[in-house]
């Protein structure tokens, strides 16, 4: 998948990339697909009419589906059993999935499709990437995927809209899709053989899904450390355990990261210089101490989802495959073939969400804690109780910790393993199911959590800094101070909190504390 120019992409099956697929998720785009995709379409197409033309039963061309598959659908009736797939599947329920989050789905399914193993038309492919480039986001209800064989309720609620079915929303306004195409001057597509299964087997909503919490994942890393960074200078903490020779003996990639990250952020303030020679606590807590063994393991988790969601982004996932094998016969035919199989089967998605929502729920959890330490005069060094003047008149912070300790007891729930929890379905034909969709799905809630409780710290942080009067801390942390400080001021007695929080939270949301600071992490992340 190659970037052509702001906003346009050109779509080479099997070469999406972390930055491409974020900039689909960000913002609308314009794509078309490599000329010579169409090749491999065409040759697959051809393939499921030689399938067809044999009279042999293949599942899911010319049988039912699921427990069905015995039954053998007549040829005149193949259309209509696509037709009845789609509507018989769109069953979904729930919240629509965002406009990022669909443009996801849409843009991964012509890079599948493209590859030349789903037996589509080239009009399929075509549709997909009108209903892109016109800006028509199908209504996907959020849930009823179970990930497997596919997440094919809300596929089929996408393929509703290439019908001319069902509503859709161009431009934030909801529509009816025939009227939405019309506009668009696009004609609905009608389905011929194989092509509905194709277009609703596979993983590419509970990978959209996790992408999203991936991408917010990576932001959440960098942020929670320069925060955390913050909150070491205000309760007067060490910079000893980021000795760069602590973390190489251990040899994390993730720990050695974080602590280098440290280093650099702390590096120069004059708070950390005016107590350095007179600490009177042998070590800081765990939640100041541990943060390149805490931070840099969530660092190393978020990398190990990334190559797997990448790997997945690139994938063929629907069911039944066509592939061509060569012919040994004197004419020299290519043999089609339709293998079934359960690409289909997202357990390699739910891992990842599960292993995303363990290090979104633990960075949560660390920053819970530094909170709780900092509005903590017994523990933060010499700040006031709950960071307030005149405290007892002023409650201070203490709320907020009560607000952060919440949200870090709900992401502990959140973050139990979603894969574990299979359900049969479909008769028990399909006896075993990855639940992907829903494991990515809450890890956007997880990710609101976690980001509000690293606001809370953010401001209880800037708060203690403000109260050394006289000393500033590094040049690193006094920008990211700076930002929180054009949009929240000192909270010099009590007043309306929860705006602040909220303006602090977008700050942690939109990763904007990281924007000064893009170099010094250039080396984090799976680069790809």
């Amino acid at each position: 998948m190659t970037m052509t120019a702001l906003n346009e992409i050109l779509i080479t099956p099997r070469q999406l990339t972390f930055a491409q697929l974020r900039q689909v998720y960000e913002a609308p785009i314009h794509v078309s697909l490599l000329n010579t995709a169409y090749d491999d379409i065409d040759a697959s197409r051809q393939a499921v009419q030689q399938i067809i033309a044999r009279d042999q039963s293949a599942y899911g061309i010319n049988t039912g589906f699921g427990l069905l598959a015995k039954t053998r659908i007549s040829d005149d009736q193949l259309g209509l059993l696509q037709y009845n797939l789609i509507v018989s599947h769109s069953v979904g329920t729930g919240e629509r999935l965002d406009d990022g989050v669909v443009r996801l789905i849409m843009v991964m399914k012509v890079a599948s499709l493209a590859q030349g193993f789903s037996g589509v038309r080239r009009e399929v492919v075509n549709g997909l990437i009108g209903l892109i480039n016109h800006h028509i986001i199908p209504h996907i209800p959020a849930k009823g995927s179970v990930g497997a064989s596919g997440d094919l309720a809300p596929l089929s609620h996408m393929t509703l809209t290439l019908l001319g079915q069902g509503t859709c929303y161009v431009h934030g306004e909801e529509m009816l899709a025939s009227a939405a195409l019309s506009q668009a001057g696009l004609e609905p597509l009608t389905l011929a053989a194989k092509e509905g299964l194709a277009l609703i087997n596979g993983t590419q909503v509970s990978t959209a899904l996790t992408l999203r919490g991936y991408f917010h994942a990576r932001d959440l890393v960098a942020t929670a450390t320069i925060v955390g960074a913050l909150s070491v200078d205000a309760a007067r903490g060490s910079d000893s355990p980021f000795d760069a020779r602590i973390h190489a003996v251990r040899g994390h990639h993730g720990q050695i990261e974080i602590a280098k990250a440290h280093r650099l952020l702390i590096a120069g303030s004059q708070i950390r210089a005016s107590h350095a020679d007179d600490d009177d606590r042998v070590q800081d807590p765990y939640c100041l101490r541990c943060q390149p063994q805490v931070m840099g393991a969530c660092l190393d988790l978020i990398n190990q989802a990334g190559h797997t969601l990448l790997i997945e982004a690139n994938a063929v996932t629907d069911n039944p495959l066509i592939f061509l094998n060569k012919a040994d016969d004197d004419q020299g035919h290519d043999d089609a073939v339709a293998i079934s199989g359960g690409n289909f089967h997202a357990e390699p998605v739910a891992f990842a969400a599960d292993t995303l929502a363990l290090a979104i729920a633990e960075m949560g959890s660390m920053s819970e804690r530094r909170v709780a330490l900092l509005i903590d005069a017994t523990l933060n060094g010499g700040l006031p109780p709950f960071l307030v003047d005149n405290p007892g008149v002023n409650s201070g912070f203490m709320i907020a910790h009560v607000t952060a300790a919440a949200l870090a007891s709900e992401n502990k729930s959140l973050a139990h393993p979603a894969s574990v929890d299979s359900i049969p379905t479909s008769a028990n034909q399909e006896d075993h199911v990855s639940m992907a969709t829903f494991a990515g799905r809450r890890l956007y809630d997880m990710v609101q959590n976690t980001a509000t409780i690293v606001a809370i710290e953010l401001l209880c942080a800037a708060q203690g800094i403000d109260f050394y009067k006289g000393m500033h801390t590094s040049t690193a942390l006094k920008q990211a101070h700076d930002l929180l400080r054009k949009q929240v001021s000192f909270y010099d007695k009590d007043r309306y909190l929860a705006p602040d929080i909220e303006a602090a939270k977008q700050l942690v949301l939109n990763a904007d504390l990281n924007s000064h600071w893009q170099a010094l992490r250039a080396d984090w992340f799976l680069q790809v």
